[in-house]
């Protein structure tokens, strides 16, 4: 005998898909699905429609005519929508809207009411508006916008800094093995393979007649890394990201760190590096582009080539020199430094980059992509002991 199944949860599943389908058509009446839109339903949808548009606030569908979105335009408006979208959708989808909000609506200048500010749910990419507007925001809103800066930062901090360290410190050991190691700090699978010729079958051992192992990270500078950040505007995740990694290798004794931000001008912010929410308040988002320059005052920093990491984190757009830019890179290269290019240091994967560029960097050994915050350590770490970098 055949089951007739569960007729109940048939329905019920029916009904989920009408309901699904609903909120994509949208409030007013049932067009045609014979389900109204209530209770958070109905909320959601008029939040929805509200930055998305082609929906009213209060149901229905707007005319041709009609203006297709809108949030209101005071910030009082836009901070109650900011609770709305915060009642019925998860921390995710809520920086997801806030970010379309601003892009789609032009809602940067309200960023700059304390008020609204207040409202907003802390994001890396609402960190990069905020920089953009650093330089009109009023000082009633100052105090606000590093309250949440900060915010995004130790949370980052928290997320990378401990694993940054561990993977750094192990790469600095490991590029400082030793012949005479201390019991501790033996590497027993390199030194049992440098001495298989001594095994001894009787005894069913391996006699060591040279030990390697690691030397102890010091407190003495083992590596000098240079990070060189275009501070363009499409690049202010990249800038928030690398400011917090500064800020991690800056504590580490072993490494010293030197933080250069640019766009046509160049700005050595290392004094700030204590603090990489000054370093992001010091940094000035949107301006045009000068590699060349920027390089050229890295170059100049460099006193131990052989032990030096220069990052260089741009799109590549160049606005100066490309042929002196290439040049210099190779000049790097040629002494013994590092040279690593990042397209992008985010979440978000490969941007709009220059591929020329990036192509002749690559042709050099210097091959250019985008790397997340996670792998970010294990390209340092491979830069710090001078093998093949992790390109993903």
């Amino acid at each position: 005998m055949v089951s007739s199944g569960n007729p109940a949860g048939a329905r019920g599943v029916a009904d989920e898909r009408v309901r699904r389908w609903r909120m994509v058509l949208g409030g007013g009446e049932g067009d045609g699905t014979g389900c109204a839109l209530e209770g958070a339903d109905a909320g959601m949808d008029s939040v929805l429609g509200a930055l998305y548009g082609g929906r009213g606030s209060g149901g229905g569908r707007r005319s041709a005519g009609e203006r297709s979105a809108g949030l209101g335009g005071s910030a009082p408006g836009v901070a109650r929508w900011l609770g709305d979208i915060r009642t019925y959708f998860p921390t995710s989808v809520v920086q997801i809207m806030q970010r379309d909000a601003i892009q789609r609506l032009g809602l940067s200048a309200l960023l700059l009411e304390p008020e609204m500010l207040e409202a907003v749910e802390p994001d890396v990419h609402l960190v990069g508006t905020l920089l953009s507007l650093n330089k009109a925001m009023p000082e009633t809103t100052r105090e606000t916008a590093r309250a949440v800066v900060r915010k995004v930062v130790e949370a980052l901090e928290k997320r990378l800094a401990s694993r940054t360290r561990a993977t750094l410190t192990g790469a600095l050991d490991r590029s400082a093995r030793i012949s005479r190691p201390r019991h501790a700090d033996i590497d027993w699978d390199r030194t049992i393979r440098a001495n298989l010729k001594n095994y001894l079958p009787e005894y069913r051992t391996v006699v060591p007649e040279r030990l390697i192992g690691y030397g102890r990270a010091a407190s003495a500078v083992k590596k000098e890394v240079i990070l060189c950040i275009d501070q363009s505007g499409s690049m202010a995740a990249s800038v928030v990201y690398a400011s917090v990694f500064g800020a991690v290798l800056a504590s580490m004794r072993s490494i010293a760190t030197r933080l250069v931000v640019f766009d046509t001008a160049v700005v050595d912010l290392t004094d700030q590096l204590d603090d990489p929410v000054d370093v992001l308040f010091g940094t000035q988002l949107g301006g045009g582009t000068d590699i060349n320059r920027a390089l050229a005052y890295c170059q100049s920093k460099i006193t131990r080539p052989a032990d030096t990491v220069v990052v260089l984190i741009s799109d590549l757009y160049e606005g100066g020199i490309r042929d002196e830019m290439l040049k210099r890179v190779a000049a790097m290269k040629g002494a013994g430094v590092e040279f690593v290019t990042l397209l992008a240091l985010s979440d978000e994967g490969a941007p709009a980059y220059d591929r020329e560029h990036a192509a002749a960097l690559a042709a050099l050994g210097a091959p250019a992509f985008a790397c997340t915050p996670d792998l970010f350590p294990e390209v340092m770490a491979a830069a710090l002991e001078k093998r093949p970098l992790p390109v993903p």
